[in-house]
C-alpha cells in the first residue's frame, strides 16, 4: 500500500521510504515545524512519489519560500529531499555547511561546473536516491507566476538516467512570502496546495541519442505537465509556456 494514511500527510512520515541519519532528521523536522506553523496544507498525489528507487522530482518555482513547501512534502512522502541548489547558498556561514551536510547538490550556473553537477545528480540516481530540481533554474519570470520554459539539463538527466520524472505542483507560497510585496513576509498560517502527479511519459524519446531538438521537446513536455497540473490547482486556464528570451527580444524591439 503506497497511498499514505491521512496522518502521514500532516504529522508522520510515510513508512517504507528512505532511512535518514539522525542529524538529517533533526534538520528536516526543523523545516517541517516551521511549515506547520506557516501553512494550512492541502496535499494529494503522494502515491506517485515512489518509496524506493531513483526518481527526479520537479516543481514549479515561483516564490523564494516554495522550496520549503516541497521539502516538507517530500520528507513526509518518505524520501530524503536532495535539491540542486545555487552554489552561493552553500557559501553562507553556518547555514551553508549544514545544508551541504544533508546531501544537497551545489551548482555554479553558467559555468563548466554545471555539467559536473549533472554528473553528481546521475550518481545520486544510480544509488537509488531521489533528486529535486526546478527545471527553470530560478523563480519564474512569467508575470502571473505560471511556469516558463525550462533548461534542457533536466531532459538530458532524465534520458541518460532513465529515472522517472515526477512533477510536483504547488500553490499558495505567495501568501507567506512575495518578493514583489511590501512587507514581503506575512505571519500566520496560509493555505497551500501541494500535489504530485504521475510520471511524465517520455517514451517517444527513449532508446536513442537525443538531438538538441529532442532535449528541447522533452524539457517542454515536463514544463507542460507542471503547467497543466498548476492550472487545475488554480482553477484557471494556463497560458503558453513563457519564454524569457523571447520576452527580452520583444522588449528590445519595442525600445528601438
Amino acid at each position: 500500500m503506497t497511498e499514505p494514511r491521512p496522518e502521514a500527510q500532516y504529522t508522520f512520515r510515510r513508512r517504507g521510504g528512505d532511512a535518514l541519519r539522525p542529524d538529517v532528521r533533526v534538520y528536516a523536522n526543523l523545516v517541517k515545524g516551521g511549515m506547520l506553523g506557516l501553512t494550512k496544507r492541502s496535499w494529494s498525489g503522494m502515491e506517485h512519489v515512489p518509496l524506493k528507487g531513483p526518481a527526479i522530482l520537479v516543481w514549479n518555482h515561483y516564490s523564494d519560500i516554495d522550496p520549503l513547501l516541497v521539502v516538507h512534502y517530500v520528507y513526509n512522502a518518505g524520501r530524503h529531499p536532495r535539491f540542486l541548489l545555487k552554489e552561493s547558498i552553500l557559501r553562507i556561514p553556518v547555514v551553508g555547511p549544514l545544508v551541504r551536510s544533508t546531501g544537497q547538490i551545489p551548482v555554479k550556473r553558467g559555468s563548466a561546473e554545471a555539467a559536473d553537477s549533472l554528473r553528481t545528480l546521475e550518481r545520486e540516481l544510480a544509488q537509488g536516491h531521489v533528486v529535486i530540481m526546478s527545471p527553470e533554474g530560478t523563480v519564474t519570470k512569467e508575470p502571473d507566476r505560471w511556469p516558463m520554459r525550462g533548461k534542457t539539463g533536466i531532459a538530458r538527466l532524465a534520458l541518460d538516467s532513465g529515472a522517472p520524472v515526477i512533477p510536483i505542483v504547488q500553490w499558495g507560497a505567495l501568501g507567506i512570502h512575495d518578493r514583489k510585496r511590501d512587507p514581503k513576509f506575512k505571519i500566520g498560517r496560509k493555505p497551500v496546495t501541494v500535489r504530485a502527479l504521475p510520471a511524465v511519459d517520455l517514451s517517444p524519446w527513449e532508446g536513442r541519442e537525443p538531438t538538441r531538438e529532442d532535449l528541447a521537446a522533452v524539457t517542454d513536455r515536463i514544463m507542460e505537465a507542471l503547467r497543466e497540473g498548476l492550472a487545475e490547482i488554480r482553477g484557471q486556464e494556463a497560458p503558453p509556456l513563457f519564454d524569457p528570451r523571447q520576452h527580452r527580444s520583444d522588449e528590445s524591439e519595442s525600445s528601438e
